[in-house]
């Protein structure tokens, strides 16, 4: 079964963008080049993003192949199929990963255990409740990687339309 999906990169160092590259193609078993562009959030990175078709699982291999190199910023989305459900993949220097599991209308899919997790640290007095649900949905994540996301002049921009 195949699947798609994005690869965001939000921010590299010039000098990483082959080694992107070459992870990606890697993973994909393909040639790929990458359309680059200067990232406005962040003098002297680049930014790309690419679609791509592979099968049920390549969102996080290509989330593996990147993880790790302490410059990037990224983000690797799967559609969900009839076998399924959709992932997401978010990482920055700061935060490390952040992996969520999405649903058909691109909501993020919590398990019971991860919950009842937070729930248990919560009433222990480990942790805010208010706090752990937002690492759940991966909330600082978002908040760290929400001006990269914007484009700059000359980025491709994909409008996303709410459906109610």
């Amino acid at each position: 079964m195949t699947t798609r999906g994005v690869l965001y990169v939000h921010s590299a160092p010039r000098a990483l963008c082959p080694h992107v590259e070459w992870a990606v193609a890697g993973v994909l078993g393909v040639r790929v080049q990458l359309d680059w562009i200067r990232q406005p959030a962040s003098p002297g990175t680049w930014r790309a993003e690419f679609s791509w078709r592979g099968e049920v699982g390549t969102a996080s291999k290509l989330a593996s192949a990147l993880r790790g190199w302490h410059l990037l910023r990224f983000e690797v989305t799967a559609e969900p199929c009839a076998t399924a459900e959709g992932e997401r993949y978010s990482a920055t220097p700061d935060l490390g990963i952040f992996h969520a599991v999405t649903g058909m209308h691109g909501d993020i899919l919590v398990p019971e255990d991860r919950l009842r997790a937070a729930l248990a640290r919560s009433a222990q007095g480990e942790t805010d409740l208010e706090a752990e649900i937002a690492k759940l949905l991966g909330k600082p994540w978002d908040d760290e990687l929400e001006p990269f996301r914007y484009a700059g002049e000359g980025a491709p921009v994909r409008w996303l339309h709410q459906v109610v």
